[in-house]
């Protein structure tokens, strides 16, 4: 069995690309910062300033980290979904897992007040512990309906349908908590629904960093019964898989994945969709054991070259980042739509 992908240059190429690109993430921002003092700061060396010191180690670095956590966990649960589901269209957000997440994450920030407890107060550990579970919870449990219902529905598009539809059931309950919350946690909600890489903090990461390691390593271990999948189900249970067990690991993987991410950063589109089908178009790969580390690497590379474009260095505002990865990630979904019609037309009999 192979161990190296069929193309190692371009993985030395993304490898170099993504030490670039967090570098530049770091680099970069809405305070000018020289490059001399940037670096002495990195390589932990005084700097002249040490507001430039509390602004590169507390806030950039985390955020890049997050980036990386961010676009490896979201790009990997899209690649799992669509083997697992067999359709080239199904992400997080698309099949409204993130809305799921989302709405976990609406019932703690919007009737906290309502309880008479600040979940969002940002300062607290548990309450990063109460968001993480009601977003990992809330994903799964779409993600769990998705799979009942696709064994009853053989058609793709039907299920993508399925999906947007509990995504905007999902959505009018929300607004239904929003109609009923207070000011304060109505705006908390809004501005996380935008999607932010700079909320999380050093505090923050004790908790995704270890999470998302453990379910991109969950996923790895997947990588043989994907590739039976990929063959579809009569042929894995033939090969001795247990398919009840696998949708089971799928299902808190992708939740795990999908959810907590959402929990920290709000719902990010389109990426989860987006980075499988770049990274088999770069490296003509299809075996898991070697795509899924490969996807993740790829999907931190697009994150972090969004997030650097949000920030519009030298400017005061930042873009949601929700709005940068729709716009690299949409072309890519309108391709595979035009890519899956071309292939019905060119097998359809005359």
């Amino acid at each position: 069995m192979r161990t190296l992908p069929r193309n190692k240059y371009i993985v030395v190429v993304l490898l170099l690309l993504a030490c670039v690109v967090f570098c530049f993430d770091i680099l970069l921002g809405s305070v000018s910062i020289p490059l001399n003092d940037a670096l002495k700061i990195i390589t932990g060396s005084n700097s002249s300033n040490p507001v430039w010191t509390t602004i590169i180690t507390e806030f950039r670095i985390p955020k890049a980290i997050t980036a990386l956590l961010a676009g490896s966990a979201l790009s990997v649960c899209g690649l799992l979904m669509q083997t697992f589901f067999r359709n080239p269209l199904a992400d997080p957000f698309v099949l409204g897992v993130s809305s799921g997440a989302g709405f976990g994450v609406a019932l703690v920030l919007l009737t906290a007040g309502s309880i008479g407890i600040n979940l969002f107060y940002i300062g607290s550990f548990m309450s990063k512990i109460g968001i993480t579970l009601a977003a990992g919870i809330g994903s799964a449990a779409v993600l769990f309906l998705i799979t009942v219902v696709s064994r009853k529905i053989s058609n793709n598009i039907t299920l993508l349908i399925l999906g947007l539809m509990i995504g905007y059931i999902i959505g009018s309950l929300e607004n239904i908590l929003k109609y009923f919350s207070t000011p304060e946690n109505l705006q908390g909600y809004v501005i996380w629904g935008m999607g932010n890489l700079g909320n999380v903090l050093w505090s923050d990461l004790i908790i995704l960093f270890p999470l998302i390691l453990a379910a991109l390593f969950s996923a790895f271990l997947l990588s043989k019964q994907l590739n039976l999948l990929l063959l579809g189900e009569n042929y894995a249970v033939s090969m001795g898989a247990n398919i009840k067990l696998i949708r089971l690991l799928i299902i808190i993987t992708g939740g795990i994945l999908g959810g907590v991410i959402t929990a920290f950063c709000g719902p990010i589109a389109f990426v989860g969709i987006a980075v499988p089908h770049i990274t088999k178009i770069l490296l003509n790969e299809y075996d898991h054991k070697i795509l899924i580390p490969l996807v993740a690497l790829t999907g931190g590379i697009l994150m972090l070259f969004c997030d650097i474009i949000s920030q519009l260095p030298g400017k005061e505002q930042t873009i949601p980042i929700n709005a940068v990865t729709s716009l690299i990630g949409a072309p890519v979904v309108i391709w595979v739509i035009f890519q899956q019609r071309r292939v019905k037309h060119s097998v359809a009999p005359e």
